[in-house]
C-alpha cells in the first residue's frame, strides 16, 4: 500500500512541477517590460549575436579545396553535391561547383572534420530567407569570393545573383 501511495505522489508531483514550468512562461509572455525579438536585437538590420561555437550557414574556401569529396562522402543526409574535372596539365581536380542543399542540411558539422585541408567550415550566419526552395540551394564556386569565404554576409540576394553567372567564379587551385 505504502508503493501504491508513493507512486500516486511521485505522479501528481511531476505533473505539478511540469506545470508550475509552463505557467511560469506563460505569465512571463505578459510582463511589460519583456520585448518581443525583433526589438531585442534589432533584426534584420543588425545580425543576431551568436555563440562562438554556433554552426551557421557553411563557410567554403574554393582556392584550396582539392575535390577530394570527403565532405559529401561524410554527410549524412547527402546534401553537398562536388562538380569537378580533371586537370589536363599536372595532377588533381578542378572545381567546377560545390553546391550545398541547404533544405537537407542539417548543420551537423560532420562535414568539417574529414577535410584535409580546411577548406570548409561552419560560418556564423544566422540565416538564409528565400522564398522558394530554389533559392536555398547554394553553389559557393559562383559566389563571389568574398561572399564564399564569409568575409561578407551569405545572403539571399548573392546566392540569387549566382544563379545568373554562367561559369564559376574560381575554378580553383589548379587553374
Amino acid at each position: 500500500m505504502s508503493e501504491w501511495l508513493r507512486n500516486i505522489w511521485n505522479a501528481v508531483s511531476t505533473v505539478a512541477s511540469g506545470l508550475w514550468v509552463t505557467m511560469r512562461y506563460w505569465v512571463a509572455t505578459y510582463d511589460p517590460a519583456r520585448k518581443t525579438f525583433t526589438q531585442k536585437f534589432e533584426y534584420p538590420e543588425l545580425p543576431v549575436p551568436v555563440a562562438p561555437r554556433y554552426r551557421g550557414f557553411h563557410r567554403y574556401d574554393l582556392t584550396t579545396c582539392i575535390a577530394c569529396d570527403q565532405c559529401a562522402k561524410a554527410c549524412p543526409v547527402d546534401c553537398i553535391y562536388i562538380g569537378k574535372e580533371r586537370v589536363t596539365q599536372g595532377k588533381g581536380f578542378k572545381v567546377t561547383g560545390f553546391t550545398i542543399d541547404y533544405t537537407k542540411c542539417m548543420f551537423c558539422a560532420l562535414c568539417v572534420d574529414p577535410c584535409p585541408v580546411d577548406c570548409i567550415f561552419m560560418g556564423a550566419t544566422h540565416d538564409l530567407s528565400c522564398y522558394s526552395r530554389d533559392g536555398c540551394i547554394v553553389d559557393f564556386s559562383r559566389l563571389p569570393v568574398d561572399v564564399a569565404w564569409g568575409r561578407a554576409t551569405l545572403n539571399p540576394i548573392a546566392v540569387a545573383n549566382s544563379k545568373v553567372i554562367a561559369e564559376p567564379v574560381h575554378g580553383g587551385p589548379n587553374q
